[in-house]
């Protein structure tokens, strides 16, 4: 009788942990993505579209109302200092102006300026930043004239010693109007 060497045992082989690592690699990655989704969520996504949608009308009122004043306006950013320096031009000249630098991706690296008019020089606005803003931002000067609120709002890349220019485009959204 020709006795048959016994198989050895599975876990003595080398494919049975191959499939078994990537099974274990897959669930952990798996595992991982859904945590980083649950702690991280995505701030861009908007829970009401309507109310975002009326809010995009009244800020198109506002530029509407900006162009009808003639507006355009020039912001400096002193790289050194942080002083914001506006030169606004057109039929309106409010005490203050509200200067915000939106990053279109990051809401912890928006800067919110209030900008006080120098009574010296007719159409400057000075304010403070507290740190240095550079790239890709909306630029939006907000200012109120006979009660109602106008505004001017751009996309800009903000680099050091570089004046941006506001209301030289046209206004997106507006051809209907």
């Amino acid at each position: 009788m020709n006795a048959t060497p016994a198989a050895s045992p599975w876990h003595r082989h080398l494919w049975p942990w191959v499939i078994i690592g990537v099974l274990t690699c897959s669930v952990g990655l798996t595992l991982a993505m859904v945590a980083i989704a649950v702690t991280h969520p995505d701030n861009l996504v908007t829970d009401n579209y309507y109310e975002a949608g009326k809010g995009i009308n009244r800020a198109l009122d506002r530029e509407l109302f900006a162009h009808a004043l003639n507006l355009s306006a020039s912001v400096g950013v002193d790289e050194l200092t942080g002083e914001v320096d506006v030169r606004l031009s057109g039929a309106s000249q409010p005490e203050t102006l509200v200067l915000n630098l939106i990053s279109p991706t990051q809401p912890d690296k928006d800067r919110k300026v209030v900008l006080a008019r120098n009574p010296s020089q007719p159409g400057r606005y000075v304010g403070q930043l507290s740190d240095r803003v550079e790239g890709r931002r909306f630029v939006e000067l907000l200012g109120v004239e006979n009660g109602r609120v106008w505004r001017l709002f751009e996309e800009e890349r903000i680099t050091p010693g570089q004046r941006l220019t506001l209301g030289d485009e046209p206004i997106q959204g507006a051809d209907r109007h």
